[in-house]
């Protein structure tokens, strides 16, 4: 896979953040995959709760870490266009349990069982922890690097679109 143009901003708070997820949304339509990648604390969620009120969905936004995927139905979008329905995943847990060797297929078995390629159909999909587990479900994707300085709150985000066909 090839990465694309990307590009870096800095974001000094969590409301920053998610002013950045809703400017994002704003390029989002059904059909488009968002890979958030970034260690703990590094701001997945806050920028998926961006994402969510940019498209205008329906629901409170927060870690689907123990359902592992959330579905937000379409609502009316900010500044008019489409209404799309936006479901969010949490890969994290994907494949927990299975022992090293077993890990890449049960997490695969259990990617599959969420059916996450009929949701792409109709929804923007967006999932943290997801590189390396979600791209070979569209021919390209949103990926957003998040990183937290340390000893700070302030975050750093490199996103570009990544085509699977370089």
């Amino acid at each position: 896979m090839a990465e694309s143009t990307h590009t870096v901003i800095e974001l000094p708070t969590t409301q920053d953040t998610e002013a950045f997820g809703r400017r994002l949304a704003l390029e989002l339509s059904a059909g488009d995959l968002v890979v958030l990648d970034g260690p703990l604390g590094a701001g997945k969620t806050a920028l998926a709760r961006g994402i969510a009120a940019g498209l205008g969905v329906r629901g409170r936004v927060s870690s689907p870490t123990f359902i592992i995927a959330r579905e937000h139905r379409a609502g009316e979008r900010p500044g008019g266009g489409p209404p799309v329905a936006m479901v969010h995943v949490d890969a994290y847990r994907l494949g927990i349990g299975a022992g090293e060797s077993g890990r890449h297929d049960r997490t695969f078995d259990e990617l599959d069982a969420l059916d996450l390629d009929t949701d792409l159909a109709g929804a923007v999909v967006v999932v943290e922890w997801g590189e390396g587990v979600v791209e070979h479900l569209s021919d390209r994707h949103l990926l957003v690097r998040l990183r937290r300085e340390p000893e700070s709150d302030v975050r750093t985000a490199r996103w570009g679109w990544v085509s699977a066909h370089g």
